[in-house]
């Protein structure tokens, strides 16, 4: 049966997070990895600092081949990394077994990622080769998905759900739109970039679940 975990290591233990010995206040988003031959391509979320600064972070990086600004949102920047593979760390080995990451957000103090396995065993996998490596990962949180879980259901996190649910309440997907994005913030009592963030998110994990059952249909 499918199952979900959830896993906290510390900042300077997750690639991206060598950012925060230069910028200890941003806050980096993953939004999805896409492994590739002798690489691993992470797009990511920074937040908190001037673009210039995030690229000159990372590009002293050893593991980073190129870095480039892919979009712009307000005062948000998404970052396209390509990552060699000539380290072992969590991104190489999530790629490697092919695990689904559902969300992983980073600070100065801690990376907490979630992921997805076809089994228990499938997480199992993950969390023994970490150890071999020596990678201190933590696991907060496992369940399994039942069935009268949807894909859609289980691909949103709660504050994705939360978020998706009062934007479409209050009139944000309508045109013109009736809400914006501080006004949501404030109600959540989260910035308007965090409600951005969310938005985009859950709303990925329901056009990648709905296109994947068309397709399955017969």
């Amino acid at each position: 049966m499918a199952t979900e975990a959830t896993f906290t290591v510390p900042s300077d233990q997750f690639p991206l997070g060598t950012v925060f010995e230069q910028l200890p206040n941003v806050t980096v988003e993953l939004e999805r990895i896409i492994p590739a031959r002798d690489v691993v391509i992470p797009y990511f979320w920074v937040r908190g600092t001037e673009v210039d600064d995030i690229e000159g972070a990372f590009s002293e990086h050893p593991s980073v081949k190129e870095i480039r600004l892919v979009d712009t949102v307000e005062d948000e920047y998404l970052l396209r990394v390509e990552w060699a593979l000539d380290y072992d760390d969590v991104l190489t080995i999530l790629a490697e077994a092919e695990v689904p990451v559902i969300n992983a957000t980073g600070t100065n103090q801690q990376w907490t990622f979630e992921i997805r396995g076809d089994d228990r065993t499938d997480i199992a996998a993950f969390q023994r080769r970490c150890r071999e490596l020596d990678i201190p990962i933590t696991l907060t949180a496992l369940h399994a998905l039942t069935p009268v879980e949807t894909g859609t259901e289980a691909a949103l996190t709660d504050t994705q759900q939360e978020a998706l649910m009062l934007a479409y309440e209050r009139g944000y997907f309508e045109s013109p739109r009736e809400v914006t994005l501080e006004e949501l913030g404030e109600e959540l009592g989260i910035s308007q970039q965090a409600v951005g963030s969310r938005l985009r998110g859950g709303i990925r994990h329901v056009l990648g679940s709905t296109l994947s059952a068309i397709e399955s249909q017969p």
